[in-house]
């Protein structure tokens, strides 16, 4: 029995060892990404001229060594396909014959796999019975060089390898087509993308489609910003447009000899979870919240896009919105790493992230947001080799006073605003003092302990540098910037909307700055939701929820009652009719599909259903709603143990909590009751209860 029990014993371990990692195509780190948002972005039309991004594209790697080491208690036939030239060696000799079917002997042994692909990422697939290609491999660019963790996504059969890796479709109806002659003019219904469908197409001649995000636009042959033209013979049957688009409407021109039954699309999509939600008692903030949703949904796909018409390029500035709008409704973490690596590119660094110096710093703070939403140290690990080096680069431009401005090259844009954007801007030494702190938390996380205490001390003296230079204590206010050693006294929203939001102002300042300039008149407005986004999370993070609502209300309601399917670049209520598409020097240059329009989602989750985690990956949170002046909120947050549930109103605070450390806190006017759980009294009308995951509470109050 004892024989019998062991036997059993080691079947179990040794199954679920051969278990663990079910094989999936691996490449290292960054290669893939790269790549894959090089192709993507190179896409990028006007019209029908190729335009692809200006700034430097990075390569892959074309040489990899892949190491795995192994322990086999018997002989095992593992399987290869890779993607390049490659060889096979067990304990540093050559495999001779089959590469592609290779036994390795009993006993301890080194696999190396080194693979030559200058056309795509050097990537393999090895299926054996317990030695398969996943995370537990390394990779370096030859034997003997240092490795990393190899790279992995959802590529996990040897037919599907990583440079065949397409978006899936689905075919979606017209919602209204119309006839005309030699013309077809289809409407989707609302913004969509993907590739267009002509059904029963018969005969011969030129077809023309003029793509439209806007009515207008897809009827203007001249002015539309994106079109396809083709040249048919003789054809017979479906016809689908080798290219996906983004669109509303499509207006399809084509020859007499030519004859089209029917239209759709394919919409052209990533897979995505809708995990969180948010429903009120306001119906124009709930269709705002669904409005959002499907903005970022279709700005979700290989990478995190800036829109999908124009540019359907990765910049940074709008990916660190994007990752936090994200972690309130999808929790794609992949899409976010992804996104993190194509924007870092390669080493050497010669040169600011999308050129933008903003934007290199926005990047490291993407980063720390990251790892306090999913507690993945594991990517923070891979990535902080780039992010030393780009930091490298960022610190080596300093001026004298250690702080940064545009230099030959650099493009400072903060935003579409008309302001001065040359010498030291008080906004972008905020965002570096950010990125900073972000580095010295990533260091630590990664054991470089003595780079930690560094950053975390340049960004202690930066802050003291700001506050001296910056600050103006008459008016209360930070002012916009310094040239040549002269105070521009310009007060502007930028600077002092990110120094309420990094808590970076004691409580007289934060009072100051949210009465002399986030809701003051006199200060210029902003128009895109760009900058919004900060300027409204500022201030819900200092509990002017109320005010905020009606700004949702005004700026995204005004969108959606001009006709918006999805959030736009930028909305000036000023402007009507037609004009308001206009952008860039032309009629339809902008977008109404833009990712950062979709703030409402990461501003409703956060603020009004009142989820964020402490400690990183929710291994702490606090669940604090607030009403907003709603009658009630009803919602779901996703986190990486599962959704946490609230309802809130005037009398009750529902919730159903996930593992971790949760803590609800609310106001009363008199002592509150629960039906689970002690509530502790923390201040005046102020009190907490701590939650257990997966047991609802309910909480009655008096406001």
């Amino acid at each position: 029995m004892y024989s019998l029990f062991i036997g059993l014993l080691l079947s179990l371990v040794c199954g679920l060892a051969g278990a663990q990692g079910t094989a999936t195509w691996i490449w290292s780190p960054g290669d893939f990404e790269i790549w894959l948002s090089n192709r993507m972005q190179a896409q990028r039309v006007e019209r029908d001229v190729a335009w692809p991004p200006f700034w430097r594209l990075y390569n892959h790697q074309p040489q990899v060594n892949f190491i795995r080491q192994v322990d086999l208690a018997a002989p095992e036939d593992i399987e290869v396909t890779v993607e390049g030239i490659h060889n096979v060696a067990i304990d540093g000799r050559f495999v001779h014959g089959d590469q592609r079917h290779v036994r390795v002997p009993a006993g301890r042994h080194t696999l190396n796999l080194q693979v030559y692909n200058a056309a795509s990422p050097p990537a393999v697939f090895v299926q054996g019975r317990t030695i398969r290609s996943d995370a537990s491999w390394s990779v370096g660019p030859r034997p003997g060089a240092p490795t990393a963790h190899a790279a992995h996504w959802n590529l996990a059969a040897p037919d599907t390898p990583p440079s065949g890796y397409r978006l899936p479709t689905r075919e979606i109806p017209a919602v209204a087509v119309t006839r005309a002659e030699g013309a077809i003019l289809v409407d989707f219904g609302r913004e969509t993308t993907g590739f267009v469908k002509l059904k029963n197409l018969a005969g011969s001649g030129k077809i023309a489609l003029y793509y439209g995000e806007s009515k207008e636009e897809a009827l203007s042959v001249e002015g539309a910003e994106t079109l396809d033209r083709f040249t048919l013979a003789d054809h017979r049957g479906d016809f689908v447009a080798p290219t996906s688009r983004a669109m509303r409407y499509v207006n399809i021109r084509f020859d007499g000899g030519i004859h089209i039954d029917d239209a759709a699309l394919l919409y052209e999509y990533l897979p995505v979870a809708h995990r969180g939600t948010f429903k009120s008692s306001d119906d124009e903030l709930n269709r705002i919240w669904d409005v959002a949703q499907r903005t970022l949904e279709l700005n979700t796909r290989e990478f995190f896009i800036d829109g999908v018409k124009r540019d359907h390029w990765v910049w940074s500035g709008d990916a660190v919105q994007t990752y936090l709008m994200n972690y309130y409704t999808f929790f794609d973490s992949d899409t976010v790493k992804r996104t993190t690596w194509a924007l870092r590119g390669a080493d050497p660094v010669d040169m600011h992230i999308n050129t933008i110096l903003d934007y290199s710093l926005y990047w490291f703070i993407g980063i720390r947001d990251y790892y306090q939403y999913t507690g993945d140290a594991d990517f923070v690990k891979s990535v902080y080799p780039r992010m030393t080096t780009l930091m490298d680069f960022v610190l080596a431009r300093r001026n004298a006073n250690g702080m940064l401005e545009g230099l030959p090259g650099d493009w400072v844009f903060v935003d579409w605003a008309d302001m001065p954007k040359d010498g030291e801007l008080a906004v972008i030494q905020l965002l570096f003092a950010r990125s900073l702190e972000a580095m010295a938390d990533c260091a630590a996380l990664a054991h470089d302990d003595a780079k930690a205490a560094t950053y975390r001390q340049l960004a202690a003296d930066l802050k003291a540098e700001i506050m001296a230079a910056f600050w103006d204590p008459r008016r209360q206010v930070f002012i916009h910037g310094r040239k040549d050693g002269r105070i521009d006294p310009l007060v502007t929203r930028h600077p002092n909307m990110f120094a309420l939001m990094f808590d970076y102002l004691d409580d007289a300042q934060a009072a100051a700055v949210r009465r002399n300039v986030l809701t003051s008149d006199t200060v210029p407005k902003i128009t895109t939701p760009y900058m919004r986004f900060y300027e409204l999370a500022a201030l819900a993070e200092s509990g002017q929820q109320r005010y905020v609502t009606g700004q949702i209300k005004d700026y995204w309601g005004g969108m959606l009652r001009a006709g918006a399917t999805c959030f736009w670049e930028q909305y000036d209520p000023k402007v009507e009719g037609a004009a308001r598409y206009a952008m860039y020097g032309k009629p339809f240059g902008m977008s109404l599909c833009h990712a950062w329009g979709a703030s409402p989602l990461y501003l409703l989750g956060k603020y009004y259903l009142g989820v964020k985690p402490t400690q990183p990956g929710y291994a702490a949170y606090v669940v604090e709603p607030d009403l907003g002046g709603l009658a009630w909120i009803d919602g779901k947050v996703p986190t990486p143990h599962g959704d946490i549930a609230v309802y809130a109103d005037a009398k009750t605070i529902r919730v159903t909590p996930v593992a971790g450390q949760g803590v609800l806190r609310f106001t009363s006017a008199s002592a509150p009751r629960s039906d689970g759980g002690t509530i502790r009294r923390i201040g005046e009308r102020r009190y907490e209860l701590a939650l257990e995951g997966g047991k609802t509470v309910t909480v009655a109050r008096t406001k």
